[in-house]
């Protein structure tokens, strides 16, 4: 039996966005395993809401019972503290029937004594899909478990942590997901009711090349590794007779990187007369090399997310980003260009951030007023050369319970009171200037009503979280 630890409505902020996305690599590792001709069972904890769903399932014994998180959602990536303790209570209840427990998680990967002590019998650390195989044989076939790579479990009282496994470079190679095990009506259901769309996602390639010091890669690494295009497009040609979904969610760290890559995808999808909107992550300074976006305008995307992080070059240099304020500001306007809505990742809270990089980062936001912000504060995540920066300054906390969290687990020029009351200032401020500038098109057509409405209700916010954030600062200088 195999499932999950991650539960949208244990996230209330996900869960209020209503933007559900089938666990895709738990669906992978399913046709990994019946490609053995073992009997698989799979269930989708995605919009559970607690552990308790699986125990009834538990109560038949199975044999084995493997937690398979999809290390292409980034949310699986937080280690947060709700989705940890579902997995040790859906571990308990495995134990309880004595099934053989086997997690794959980031959270395991970084966390591996703790799962060990709460029963889990092996944790897979690191690209799952061949250790899990090999480590299924070796355990049908009674050998020692000794010799598989990638691997953590107890062995007399002491847990043993096995070498690590190469990372599988021919991606292409792997089956497509166990589409055809999941109901996806609920989810389709649930896009279509707040959105008026049914998006699914897809992963084209596997790690990411560059080291941001703060960015965690717990499961694919520093390496990159892409599906060809053609591996690609014939999953989409499948997934749009099969389920016909409205929009795709590419779930890349960095899509189409491979130089020539977008362009040839793009072909493909004319040559198959696939017609998709599908939205992105990239970088500013991918995005203003040569003629990629014009080819994601091509293939159909219709909105790219970029790290932008910080509007102070210096922040972006301590963060080891590799890109530039410049870069952040041409890639917008071309995107924009192109009429491909643009999504900002912002941080605060870096090492040596001062007020005066928050209001450059405020002042870049308000100038080039992208379509979407998504604002976190940083978060140190165990194998970043930031959380061995402020290792020491972590308390009991280390992890937050959910995504809204937003707590400032290390001493940051400001504390998380001021960095809770900063996210919603600039959320505030940036819906006074989108609602502004849609006042200013009156004979735009429809009228943009909710958007000046969002307008009228954050303006007195908007004063008011500034004077709560002057009140603040005053008492931390």
């Amino acid at each position: 039996m195999i499932s999950h630890s991650y539960f949208y409505p244990l996230d209330a902020k996900q869960w209020e966005f209503k933007q559900p996305y089938p666990p895709l690599g738990t669906l992978l590792a399913v046709s990994v395993l019946k490609q053995m001709g073992l009997s698989v069972q799979f269930r989708d904890s995605n919009l559970q809401k607690d552990a308790s769903y699986i125990f009834p399932d538990l109560d038949k014994r199975p044999k084995y019972f493997i937690i398979y998180d999809d290390g292409f959602n980034y949310l699986t990536k937080m280690c947060l503290t709700a989705m940890r303790k579902a997995a040790f209570e859906m571990i308990e209840k495995a134990k309880a029937q004595q099934c053989i427990v086997i997690v794959s998680s980031s959270d395991a990967t970084d966390h591996y004594k703790e799962y060990a002590s709460r029963g889990a019998d092996y944790i897979v650390r690191g690209e799952g899909e061949e250790t899990l195989q090999e480590l299924l044989s070796c355990l049908e076939e009674k050998e020692d478990a000794s010799r598989v790579a990638g691997i953590a479990f107890k062995k007399n009282h002491e847990i043993v942590v096995n070498p690590a496994r190469q990372i599988l470079r021919n991606l292409d190679s792997l089956p497509l997901p166990a589409w055809n095990l999941i109901d996806l009506d609920p989810y389709r259901k649930i896009w279509r009711k707040h959105h008026g769309y049914f998006s699914l996602n897809i992963a084209t390639t596997r790690g990411c090349p560059y080291k941001c010091n703060w960015c965690a890669k717990p499961i694919y690494g520093n390496r990159y590794n892409s599906r060809s295009p053609l591996h690609v497009v014939d999953e989409i040609e499948m997934l749009v007779r099969t389920y016909q979904p409205d929009h795709f969610w590419m779930c890349d760290d960095i899509f189409g990187l491979k130089p020539g890559w977008t362009q040839q995808f793009s072909h493909l999808l004319k040559e198959r007369n696939l017609k998709i909107n599908y939205k992105i992550q990239s970088r500013a300074d991918l995005l203003v090399q040569e003629n990629t976006i014009e080819a994601l305008a091509a293939s159909g995307a219709e909105s790219v997310w970029m790290g932008a992080e910080s509007g102070s070059q210096k922040i972006l240099d301590a963060m080891e980003k590799g890109t530039t304020i410049d870069e952040i500001e041409r890639a917008s306007l071309l995107l924009k260009k192109h009429s491909i809505r643009v999504g900002f990742f912002l941080q605060f809270g870096y090492l040596t951030e001062t007020r005066a990089d928050i209001d450059a980062t405020l002042k870049m936001v308000l100038k080039l007023m992208p379509d979407e912000i998504g604002i976190s504060v940083s978060y140190p995540l165990p194998g970043t050369s930031f959380y061995n920066t402020v290792k020491n300054q972590l308390k009991e906390k280390q992890n937050w319970v959910d995504s809204d969290d937003l707590a400032m687990m290390f001493a940051g020029t400001y504390g998380s009171a001021f960095y809770k009351t900063l996210h919603r200032y600039v959320h505030n401020r940036y819906r006074v200037r989108r609602g502004w500038n849609a006042f200013r098109n009156l004979n735009k057509k429809p009228f943009p009503i909710r958007i000046v409405l969002s307008m009228l209700y954050n303006i007195p916010l908007s004063i008011m979280n500034g004077l709560q954030l002057k009140r603040l600062q005053l008492q931390n200088d």
